[in-house]
């Protein structure tokens, strides 16, 4: 069951330690730790399994995933010794590696895209091809008559070059790619992707999942454990504040004031989800180049227990962003493929467990993210698909 797994930004630190870690993990060089579908109540309930992946993917940059993973191991992200283990297998995927395409116009672009992805899935044989977006975060784009309808869009994409913004954003139009390809889609990023009404439209007639957004793998992922507790013991939050603190290039790009304010504002929908309404505070997220591919996460909240009195805690996070999301980049990547295998068209919301800003109306505590998780994984087993 040979599955291909395309990543948007395929040399970015995510990426790269997500392909290491798959190909370590085939090898037998290294335990599944991270991976949610390794975890005893869910293991070999879902197929394709990680050694069933292949990978290639599109960036705009060309260093070598070679050197990349060079720079993951001397900064601590992944251990020197399994990054040489893996070189040949490596070596390998850069060869699935291509320039992202830049056409004349928006619909060239999307063809180029979609060729890859067929000549990917032709070479290889694969059952299925599933595209993921790991890049970095895109500002918020203003909207356009033309995301309101499939018909739409297409006639827009179709005509002159527009002379101001665009029609889609680059997230959105490697959607439409993939879709257009019939590849399922999964956007790892707060950036908008498949989230327009057009695209949900592609999805359904060419009977194919998606899943989104932005991955959840440290303050966001504290903060839906904890802000149910609070709700459940009935203690008023009155604030909740945070400052995130991070380097490498996902740090760099979220100073630009448009990708923080997309990504600030994915981090901060739990709490209004969860409690019902919204403490005073805001997140905050600066960039410190020396920190690296390590991010540190430190919120203060203030709460009214009985009687009004006033109460407070404060919190910690010190974590290793590409390590904590690669094992959940291949989690995604199984899921779609087997929700795609089943027959699921449309979003995913039962991926919920996944995102800070997950798709459709879902529980956004920890807990209840997992029974639902849990729910689908039953009902996409081996012995459920048709």
């Amino acid at each position: 069951m040979r599955t291909g797994t395309w990543l948007i930004g395929a040399r970015g630190s995510v990426a790269v330690t997500s392909v290491i870690g798959a190909l370590a993990i085939r090898a037998g060089l290294a335990a599944p730790t991270g991976c949610v579908l390794e975890t005893p109540a869910l293991r070999e309930r879902i197929h394709p399994g990680i050694g069933d992946l292949v990978f290639g993917g599109h960036d705009v940059t060309s260093v070598p995933l070679e050197k990349k993973a060079a720079e993951l191991a001397g900064s601590g992200v992944v251990p020197a010794a399994l990054a040489l283990a893996v070189k040949d297998d490596l070596a390998a995927v850069e060869q699935q590696v291509r320039p992202l395409p830049a056409a004349a116009t928006q619909a060239e672009t999307a063809r180029a895209i979609a060729a890859d992805l067929d000549r990917f899935r032709r070479h290889h044989d694969l059952d299925r091809v599933v595209v993921i977006n790991v890049s970095t975060t895109e500002p918020v784009p203003p909207p356009h008559p033309a995301h309101a309808s499939l018909r739409e869009l297409r006639a827009a994409l179709s005509g002159p070059p527009p002379a101001a913004e665009p029609v889609l954003p680059p997230s959105s139009l490697a959607a439409y790619a993939a879709l257009s390809a019939g590849c399922p889609y999964v956007d790892f990023t707060p950036s908008t992707g498949a989230r327009l009404p057009a695209l949900d439209e592609l999805a359904r007639e060419r009977g194919l999942p998606y899943a989104g957004h932005d991955g959840k793998t440290g303050e966001t992922l504290v903060k839906s454990v904890l802000a149910p507790m609070f709700a459940q013991r009935n203690l008023k939050v009155r604030t909740w504040s945070g400052i995130n603190l991070l380097g490498g290039g996902d740090g760099a790009n979220l100073a630009r004031p448009g990708a923080n304010a997309a990504k600030s504002a994915s981090k901060q929908r739990v709490l209004p989800e969860t409690l019902g309404y919204l403490p005073q505070g805001e997140t905050r997220i600066d960039y410190l180049e020396d920190l690296g591919d390590f991010k540190t996460a430190w919120d203060l909240v203030t709460f009214e227990g009985f009687l009004g009195t006033g109460m407070r805690m404060e919190f910690t996070w010190h974590g290793c962003d590409s390590a904590l999301a690669a094992p959940l980049v291949l989690d995604l990547a199984r899921l779609t493929a087997a929700a795609h295998r089943a027959g699921r068209a449309g979003p995913l919301p039962e991926l919920a467990f996944f995102f800070k800003d997950p798709l459709g109306e879902v529980p956004h505590g920890l807990a209840g993210q997992w029974r639902t998780l849990c729910d689908l994984v039953t009902a996409l087993g081996p012995e459920h698909t048709p």
